[in-house]
């Protein structure tokens, strides 16, 4: 599929310089033939000596603003924006600027907090920041206020979108925030020991236990977190499942756990970029210049779930080549779902570890379809989630 993909138009939709656009599409092309962010590996893979290569990619991230390319693929249409974050080990490198130590207290690492929008069941993810218990330290801040600055730093972006956030940002001091910044939040409460559950108060000034049984749902309308903050919550026990969900949000509460169900079905998402484009892989010794690297990393991700998706309905849905367009931006049709395969394998996956049996006409075919949605993704107006 690679050669029939033209990486450098893709890249001139995120990045104006004509120049640093192709040089950026030949780095994002080296990250996907590597499958890895590592500098010697995509220089070995681009064309020409890998020594130049380096020096060129070297260059391209002084230059370049990369993170600004990404915030292009924020979806303005999007029905929510997530919020993930993982621990990023980096166990040869406890020296590193950056690197501080992970939440067991001893492996060495940062961490690294993406927001994406969700499309087809998977994310396109658009901003992100980096931190670790050392920068922490270092800036006299701490983890609370990275995640503010992250939210706030793209509010404009999220306008009226709810953020969606799991058990680690049920704390007090964000959602007091997002509340008074008037960001709309879904967040999965953080029970922790079941003996010992947040304190939350009904309108009456009483406390509120949190029970409901299994296969039963219980909403209450406007209590209070820890007493101060105003949301609604929601618990259900959904059959086969060991544990409830219990969901808080400023928005209606059945519509708030719909939302968080659906975040739980596109948690595969960063799990690809790690596993299969192997982004713990990352050795930057500068902290811009990782940052950097891990932008570009999520672009060539973006690629690999676009045409992977596209190349997946065509192989294992066998829909009509022809009309690929129209399918990645509508709801996914019911011949495509009832194929078990489909249902296997992920766009990503089809992109990086499968080997295409499709035909070179039927590549080419696919590969200006997905290239004309790129202006779509960019500048608006896309569907950008699918229930599946």
């Amino acid at each position: 599929m690679n050669k029939f993909i033209n990486y450098s138009e893709f890249m001139q939709y995120l990045i104006d310089d004509e120049k640093q656009a192709k040089k950026g599409g030949e780095i994002v092309r080296g990250i996907l033939a590597a499958k890895s962010p590592r500098l010697t590996h995509i220089a070995e893979q681009m064309a020409g000596q890998s020594e130049s290569n380096y020096k060129a990619i070297q260059r391209f991230l002084g230059e370049t603003q990369v993170q600004e390319a990404l915030l292009r693929l924020d979806q303005e249409e999007a029905d929510f924006v997530i919020g993930d974050p993982t621990e990023m080990p980096r166990h040869k490198a406890p020296k590193t600027e950056y690197v501080g130590t992970l939440s067991d207290g001893q492996t060495p690492g940062y961490w690294l907090l993406v927001l994406s929008t969700p499309f087809r069941g998977r994310a396109i993810p658009f901003h992100f920041i980096t931190y670790s218990s050392k920068t922490i330290g270092e800036q006299v801040t701490s983890r609370n206020q990275e995640h503010t600055r992250c939210f706030s730093t793209v509010k404009e972006l999220l306008g009226d979108k709810p953020l969606v956030l799991d058990r680690e940002f049920s704390y007090r001091a964000l959602m007091e925030r997002l509340y008074v910044e008037e960001i709309p939040f879904v967040i999965r409460l953080n029970l922790g020991d079941q003996h010992k559950q947040p304190r939350l108060i009904d309108a009456d000034g009483q406390p509120i236990k949190l029970f409901v049984g299994p296969g039963k749902t219980v909403i209450y309308h406007q209590v209070y977190y820890l007493g101060v903050v105003p949301v609604n919550l929601i618990g259900t026990w959904r059959k086969g499942l060991s544990n409830p969900l219990w969901v808080i949000s400023t928005l209606e509460p059945k519509t708030a756990l719909q939302i968080f169900e659906n975040r739980m079905k596109i948690e595969m998402t960063f799990r690809h970029c790690k596993d299969l484009l192997h982004l713990p892989k990352l050795m930057n010794k500068r902290q811009d210049y990782l940052e950097k690297m891990i932008a570009l990393t999520l672009i060539a991700f973006v690629i690999a779930l676009l045409f992977g998706e596209a190349q997946r309905d065509v192989t294992y849905g066998k829909f009509d080549p022809q009309h690929i367009q129209k399918c990645l931006l509508g709801e996914v049709p019911e011949q495509l779902s009832r194929h078990r395969k489909w249902r296997l394998y992920s766009g990503p996956f089809v992109f990086l570890i499968q080997k295409s049996k499709l035909p070179d006409q039927v590549l080419d075919t696919i590969a200006h379809a997905v290239l004309a949605l790129l202006p779509l993704l960019v500048y608006g107006n896309v569907p950008t989630f699918v229930r599946t």
